[in-house]
């Protein structure tokens, strides 16, 4: 396949590109570099991988054939989006659309990456994709949580009213190498302060819950989907939960750090809990994590030793 891939300098991106060179396909990866990195795409020089730096919310136009679009452009971390609210909705809109004319043009299939944070912070636990979720539209979070959700709504639209042949990924918490080292989520954030030996910021009691996949899990559960028949939404994501004061413990044990927890004001509409249902990604994709939580640490911290 000739395949395009929107934020292709991101971390997941970046995974799903050496992915599919691997399978033999041909990639074009398209970046604005706004929170992508081309350190993440270095290695894919001299392979059939081809580089584009190019906003996505303007027209897109990629000469030649293209059989699958994965549209992965977005801040994803909060210090990004609440940082770049406006570009995030535009991403989330105008970048949605111009990447579904796309494979529209092409014929081609169209896989969008959405998020558990179309949930908010969740009523139901764990999660179903049947949940409609509890979004607070006009918080400071809602920049990309609704973002993500008319990114579903217009792609839905276009399965509908065009025939494509779209699918949703709704991916939860992803670690692995290529995260930045000021990502500012959790496992990025702990890992680097406890190699300095700094203390390990929590915000709130580090009671609230998360579940964590390794990225290689994820990017299997990505393509398995992109090869599926199916177009509704689908969950990726590790069913194991655990709560950020556990994860921020297990990583100061496993980098052997004398770093301290301190604990700071939770941030305003942060989910209480998170916990994929995985039910459709095992029976329809035939798909479940196996990456174990010690193993996939292990590889990020030797990443980030690199890094910090």
């Amino acid at each position: 396949m000739r395949v395009v891939i929107t934020g292709a300098a991101g971390f997941i991106a970046s995974h799903l590109s050496d992915r599919l060179l691997a399978e033999g396909h041909s990639v074009v990866g398209i970046d604005n570099l706004s929170t992508g990195d081309l350190a993440n795409i270095a290695h894919l020089t001299g392979k059939d991988f081809e580089f584009i730096k190019y906003d996505v919310t303007n027209y897109i136009n990629v000469p030649g054939p293209v059989d699958l679009v994965l549209h992965w452009a977005s801040p994803a971390s909060p210090i990004d989006y609440l940082e770049l609210p406006i570009p995030t909705l535009k991403v989330g809109a105008l970048g949605t659309h111009n990447s579904l004319g796309l494979a529209l043009a092409k014929k081609a299939r169209f896989v969008i990456a959405s998020t558990s944070e179309v949930y908010g912070d969740p009523l139901e636990h764990p999660q179903k994709e049947t949940y409609w979720g509890n979004v607070n539209p006009v918080g400071p979070r809602g920049v990309y949580d609704e973002a993500k959700r008319f990114a579903e709504a217009i792609t839905m639209a276009y399965h509908r009213y065009h025939g494509l042949d779209t699918k949703i990924v709704r991916i939860f918490n992803t670690y692995g190498p290529r995260m930045r080292v000021r990502d500012g989520r959790a496992v990025p954030a702990f890992i680097s302060q406890a190699l300095r030996n700094e203390d390990v910021t929590i915000f709130g009691s580090g009671a609230q819950t998360r579940s964590f996949c390794f990225v290689t899990d994820l990017v299997d559960g990505i393509l398995r989907l992109a090869a599926s028949k199916e177009n509704d939404p689908v969950n990726i994501g590790n069913p194991h939960e655990m709560s950020i004061e556990a994860m921020a413990k297990t990583i100061i044990r496993m980098t052997g750090s004398s770093s301290k927890i301190v604990y700071k004001p939770l941030p305003t509409d942060d989910p209480k809990v998170r916990k994929p249902d995985i039910t459709r990604a095992r029976t329809l994709l035939g798909w479940e994590p196996k990456v174990g939580l010690e193993e996939g640490l292990t590889s990020t911290i030797e990443y980030f030793r690199t890094k910090v």
